[in-house]
């Protein structure tokens, strides 16, 4: 019924000896205790309708240790004279046993928890431990010897015992290590040892290769591995054969390739039409051989010879198959370690490979570091070199536009028009391109205060209020902050007297709100509507912008808040503009931790949603915010007195006094700070106003004296500054000057910031 796959042992043993080995199973398997698991052929009672009555056995699995005991009653080509003679294998190869459990499996094809159990244990199948093996085997030899055997059969079934214990231990050796020379060096010692050889060595090829019949064998190489059984056998440790002699005897090496093993008594008989190897042999004190390949993954990478130096010996079968076994265990361990080492070698490629791109990363790094200082110091200087002369320009034309009609031609107040309106378009941009600059380099500082949602909207709304009627745009605006979870479109436009100042940055709020109404009136045609609605939702103050304009393409929706891009080429042409508002847009929301959402149909329009949550109360927030807030454009202009400027650009300067006399204030200027503090002191008007070099001392050596002199601690300080305030200076500002204005001059703006600081000191 079931076959025992070559068992390493099989021999006829009485049954008595059958019973002491069961007993010693059943010892070992309780000494394991639960990890053991320990069957016989009780198990198939009733699992088999006629289950041959002459099959015995005794399966004993665990991690530690396996082993097989088999029993079949002897029927043929006995001439033994025990009593209940019986063939018994013994098997202790993980192999033959799991092919032993898979046909047991067979006779439990109903039966699952059997079929698991069985699973479960051919799962745990691995080499025996070899201290475990060695003790069982000393056990085992102690009982076979006290039997009635010559002793020629106890002496065999001490060799392949001693064959099963060895080979274990190689097994051991190489499930334990990836050391190869280590596992070579210790099967070759053990094996010289085992079969009493007077050398044992290793011929290891240079180039294997795969080899057939027609190939091109690999025929030189040298001895890598060698163990001799005492000091006086020559060693033949790193011989190469000089000779060629292989080269006339190449037909083993297609053999070699099939496994074949090549067993001569006596090299002298067997190679004396061979003379070249025969002398070659000699020379190496050899008198018979043994030689079996080591294959490895079929290609023959060395052999694996065991010598006789002083006299023939005739090899036994038992020994070439103990050898080829050798061979095959090495080859298992070869490949393994070749695999390690390519292992390790992708391992040191791919650290070198990392360290080569953390360093490439890291010079990325170091270029784009040095690229955003020059971005930054580029658009630091751009700031100052663009905006100066844009000043002039705007100031100018719009101080020539505020001159009584009659002395300008219309021709020349149209040209001043445009001088003056393409002036502010390229701030504009300047403005944009120099703040998204700043947003994507993390250096953008919320200049947080309290102001007035409801005033704001109205206030940006009326400013397109002219480009709209223009077009004929209607704009409406849906405002309701009476309700903190209301939206406009639900209920009317509801009361914003209960309204609350609502904290952020107000400078760039407006910004969003201005940039969102622009671009709905610019894509929208004639006739056309753009609404703006503004409610309190959740903490979050919410901004729509609805237009009935073209309308954006499913398609182009991911380029829309992209800088520098208009969603088709055609549009450059038809709309004005460089494609950073939207861009600008989607930054400021996110530097105030909001969102922003586009609902878009072709041919319908856009509703563009902003969501803004209320900033922290900042510890400094400005308690007059939503009185600076208003609802006028230009302030209205009252004579207020006298007006120092220090400015050392004469450009600037008189764009200033020409602004400022308008205006009907008187103003001195002085170009220089050296004596600028005793002729404020002799002059003594309600204003100054002065050009602060935030990289200079001068000018802020004379805010601070203005501020701290009993004699001029009561006029007012204006600063212009180049941009917005740096964050390091603003608690030293705070504390000399009264209120500051970046430049580029916007006429308006500067009369707004004189009149209400004039106003303030004469109150």
């Amino acid at each position: 019924m079931f076959s025992d796959r070559n068992p390493i042992l099989r021999r006829s043993l009485s049954s008595a000896t059958f019973e002491q080995l069961r007993t010693l199973w059943r010892q070992i398997a309780a000494s394991l205790g639960a990890e053991a698991l320990l069957l016989t052929e009780d198990i198939l009672v009733g699992e088999i309708p006629s289950p041959p009555p002459a099959l015995r056995f005794t399966l004993l699995v665990s991690e530690r240790f396996s082993a097989l005991l088999m029993a079949e009653d002897e029927v043929e080509d006995t001439e033994d004279v025990f009593p209940l003679l019986l063939s018994i294998g013994l098997s202790f190869d993980p192999g033959a046993i799991a092919t032993f459990v898979n046909q047991l499996g067979e006779s439990f094809a109903n039966n699952a928890a059997m079929l698991n159990l069985l699973a479960q244990a051919k799962g745990t199948l691995k080499p025996n431990d070899a201290q475990f093996q060695s003790e069982f085997t000393l056990s085992l030899v102690e009982i076979l010897t006290k039997n009635d055997f010559s002793p020629l059969v106890n002496h065999a079934l001490h060799q392949q015992l001693e064959q099963e214990r060895l080979l274990n231990q190689v097994t051991t050796q190489i499930r334990q290590s990836l050391e190869l020379p280590v596992i070579l060096t210790a099967a070759v010692e053990q094996a010289c040892n085992f079969l009493q050889a007077d050398r044992l060595v290793i011929y290891q090829f240079e180039d294997p290769a795969n080899i057939s019949q027609t190939a091109n064998f690999p025929r030189r190489g040298r001895i890598t591995y060698e163990a001799r059984s005492s000091e006086q056998i020559p060693s033949v440790l790193d011989w190469t054969e000089e000779d060629n002699c292989f080269v006339k005897e190449d037909k083993y090496f297609a053999k070699y390739a099939q496994g074949f093993t090549l067993a001569l008594d006596d090299v002298a008989l067997s190679y004396i039409f061979s003379p070249c190897l025969s002398n070659l042999l000699h020379k190496a004190q050899v008198r018979a051989k043994i030689v079996l390949p080591i294959l490895v993954q079929k290609k023959l990478w060395g052999l694996l010879i065991a010598h006789q130096c002083f006299a023939p010996r005739q090899w036994q079968e038992s020994e070439k198959k103990f050898l080829k076994h050798i061979a095959e265990h090495l080859a298992i361990a070869i490949y393994q370690a070749q695999l390690y080492a390519q292992l390790q070698q992708q391992k040191d490629t791919l650290e070198q490979r990392v360290i080569e791109y953390t360093q490439e990363l890291r010079d990325a790094l170091i270029v784009a570091e040095s690229a955003s200082r020059t971005k930054s110091e580029f658009l630091a200087a751009m700031s100052h070199e663009l905006r100066t002369p844009l000043t002039c320009v705007i100031g100018l034309s719009s101080t020539l536009l505020r001159w009584p009609l009659g002395e300008l031609s219309q021709k020349q107040q149209n040209y001043l028009q445009i001088i003056h309106n393409s002036g502010e378009q390229l701030l504009e941009t300047i403005n944009d391109i120099l703040e998204l600059s700043q947003v994507e380099a993390g250096k953008t500082v919320l200049n947080l205060s309290k102001f007035s949602l409801s005033q704001m909207a109205r206030q940006t709304l009326q400013m397109l209020r002219e480009k709209a009627d223009i077009r004929g745009i209607k704009l409406r605006a849906e405002i309701n902050l009476s309700s903190a979870k209301r939206n406009p479109r639900e209920k009317g436009n509801g009361s914003y007297q209960q309204e609350k100042g609502f904290i952020a940055d107000s400078r760039r709020i407006r910004q969003v709100l201005l940039n969102l109404l622009s671009n709905a009136v610019k894509f929208t045609p004639e006739g056309g509507r753009v609404t703006l609605r503004v409610w309190m939702e959740n903490n979050h103050a919410v901004f729509q912008v609805e237009d009935t304009g073209i309308g954006i393409p499913e398609h182009q929706r991911s380029l829309l808040f992209q800088k520098f891009q208009q969603l088709d080429s055609s549009y450059n042409r038809q709309y004005e503009g460089t494609g950073l508002g939207l861009a600008l847009t989607k930054q400021l929301v996110e530097l105030h931790n909001g969102r922003i959402e586009v609902e878009s149909t072709v041919g319908s329009g856009s509703t563009f949603t902003v969501w803004l949550p209320v900033q922290p109360v900042p510890t400094n927030i400005n308690s007059i915010g939503l009185r600076s807030v208003n609802g006028n454009e230009t302030l209205p202009i009252k004579p207020a007195g006298q007006v120092v400027l220090i400015e050392d650009r004469e450009e600037v300067a008189i764009l200033i006094c020409d602004i400022l006399t308008s205006a009907s204030y008187q103003v001195v200027w002085l170009s220089e700070t050296a004596n600028a503090v005793e002729q404020i002191k002799l002059l003594e008007p309600r204003l100054a106003i002065v050009n602060l070099r935030l990289i200079g001392l001068d000018d802020y050596e004379v805010t601070h004296y203005l501020r701290h002199s009993s004699a001029t601690r009561q006029i007012k300080v204006l600063a212009l500054i180049a941009d917005e305030v740096p964050e390091d200076w603003e608690s030293d500002l705070v504390a000399t000057i009264d209120d500051y204005l970046p430049q580029p001059i916007h006429p308006e703006k500067l009369l707004q910031k004189v009149l209400a600081l004039a106003s303030g000191n004469q109150n």
